[in-house]
């Protein structure tokens, strides 16, 4: 195959544009004047729908992107001489540029092992016991991602059992959700079953990865530790003036109920990293390193395959170690994208009889 530029690529979700449902909200609330600074009713409405999705009240704010989202929650949670736990692996340690130290004044993070992406529970007692002195940073907030860095989902009773730990050692839980939808279209359970009914107080809630284009929720499932946020949120800069075009797209992609885009478009973006596992795991030589689980595919790939993949145009990230290479589905990634990576990737590892089989 030609290194001519392909139409959808795998290095990330945030490649895909707006799904349909969240251009054409948007478009409408284009149409005309509307209140500014979120006092509109695309931010009323959207705030409503999350409130429906998870199945409580709950305080809800919209900031520009997910950096913005745990970094501005995270702070909130803390003081500056506090800590925060976390997985080794986790996108707030290893790619938000230090903005939750940032903005929290200094707060420090402190990294929790697990294997798979996933939290040990049995560590975070002994991080938190570590010391208790006034010279170290006192351990106030745990964040857990679902889905992980790694492609993996928490289910109920995980987060249940991790938050539960916390909570007993005197700590506030958030939840990294930026592609919570996924992991919600995975497990196919209500929301609020891996939220607060099993003890977060704050969810990150994505929709950029998942098709609103721009914008995502801070969601406050304990409404007391919400006071004063969105002065947070302006001092910030995430005080959007046209508030509407953040949460408009939320308004497309949360209508419907149980089959909702939001939830419609994961379980696709699942689906096709599903079908292109059942592929690529056919490959001599090619090495699964994680469950499949949510909307990407982590294998381990030699050196030359990687050159010649590049030099055929596909773009995808190499981040896991030396050789390993991460997948990610979109919501519009389609079947013809599937077998046309599955077959170079056969080709370049010198199997092309799985292009002919495709």
């Amino acid at each position: 195959m030609s290194a001519n530029p392909k139409p959808r690529q795998f290095a990330s979700d945030n490649y895909a544009g707006f799904a349909p449902e969240a251009w054409a909200a948007m478009a409408q609330a284009n149409a005309g004047h509307c209140v500014a600074y979120g006092d509109d009713r695309w931010t009323a409405e959207a705030s409503d729908l999350i409130r429906e999705v998870f199945e409580t009240d709950c305080e809800v704010f919209f900031v520009f992107n997910g950096t913005a989202a745990n970094s501005l929650s995270l702070a909130h949670l803390c003081d500056s001489y506090h800590s925060i736990l976390c997985h080794e692996t986790a996108h707030v340690e290893t790619d938000e540029c230090g903005a939750p130290e940032f903005f929290s004044n200094g707060t420090k993070i402190l990294l929790l092992p697990g294997g798979n992406g996933k939290i040990d529970p049995a560590s975070i007692k002994a991080t938190v016991q570590k010391r208790t002195d006034i010279h170290y940073p006192k351990p106030r907030v745990l964040t857990l991602t679902n889905a992980t860095e790694l492609g993996t989902v928490y289910t109920p009773a995980e987060v249940a059992a991790i938050a539960g730990e916390a909570k007993r050692l005197g700590l506030r839980v958030h939840m990294d959700g930026a592609r919570f939808a996924n992991a919600a279209a995975t497990l196919g359970v209500p929301p609020k079953q891996i939220t607060w009914e099993a003890g977060v107080d704050v969810l990150s809630f994505g929709g950029t990865k998942n098709g609103t284009g721009v914008g995502e929720a801070v969601v406050f499932f304990n409404k007391d530790l919400a006071e004063e946020f969105d002065y947070r949120c302006k001092q910030a800069g995430h005080l959007a003036s046209k508030m509407r075009f953040l949460s408009a797209p939320w308004v497309g992609m949360l209508r419907g109920g149980a089959d909702a885009p939001w939830l419609r478009h994961a379980r696709h973006a699942n689906n096709m990293a599903e079908r292109l596992l059942s592929l690529v795991q056919k490959l001599p030589g090619a090495q699964i390193l994680f469950p499949r689980q949510a909307n990407s595919v982590f294998v381990q790939l030699n050196p030359k395959a990687i050159a010649e993949l590049h030099a055929r145009g596909w773009k995808f990230y190499t981040f896991i170690g030396q050789g390993g290479c991460r997948f990610m589905c979109s919501w519009d990634t389609t079947e013809e994208d599937i077998h046309a990576l599955a077959a170079d990737i056969g080709e370049v590892m010198g199997t092309p009889s799985l292009s002919s089989a495709l």
